[in-house]
């Protein structure tokens, strides 16, 4: 991006009915965070950036690129934090707090299959309890054992819904708090 506050990257356009994020918003959350982390102009975090989201617009910038770029910022984001939090409160702290962290994750992951989070009512719409079971699973055994599961599999994650599902917002913390333990890590 350019000084000037106009994005310098330019991402591919959806043609067609195909839905894109819109450009404006894009732009506009890529100049602040350029500012925010070449300057710190406005305070942004690793978090910040992950939970960024845009309307959808037909003619918008394609979805993937975008997504892979802000993947990109958010581990950008995660290692200066994790070096500034290493220089503050020494290595052996910041570990402290990641065990800490990834233990609370385990401890809800291993809960029985269909108990692992609250559900909506019957008359609502949650996450698939099936298909996030499945994927606790797999992040449990990569807490454990360390199995293969990479930050991008994870950002990628994308249930279907049901009625009487698992709540959104419980699902969504976890898949961050593992983000956030697989870059304090990487």
């Amino acid at each position: 991006m350019s000084t000037s506050g106009s994005p310098a990257i330019t991402f591919p356009e959806t043609r067609g009915a195909a839905k894109g994020y819109d450009k404006r918003a894009v732009d506009e959350f890529l100049t602040r965070a350029r500012e925010a982390f070449e300057a710190d102009a406005e305070p942004m975090t690793s978090g910040d950036v992950r939970r960024a989201a845009f309307p959808l617009v037909r003619r918008g910038y394609a979805i993937p690129a975008v997504d892979a770029a802000l993947g990109r910022i958010e581990d950008a984001f995660a290692a200066r934090e994790r070096e500034a939090a290493v220089g503050a409160e020494g290595a052996h702290a910041w570990v402290g707090q990641t065990r800490e962290t990834a233990q609370v994750v385990l401890d809800r992951l291993s809960r029985p299959r269909g108990r692992r989070f609250d559900r909506v009512s019957v008359l609502r719409y949650g996450y698939r309890i099936d298909e996030v079971d499945l994927v606790a699973d797999k992040l449990a055994k990569y807490l454990e054992t360390g199995d293969s599961v990479t930050v991008e599999q994870v950002r990628a994650v994308a249930f279907r819904m049901q009625r009487g599902g698992y709540r959104e917002a419980q699902v969504d913390a976890v898949l961050d708090a593992v983000i956030e333990v697989m870059l304090a890590v990487a």
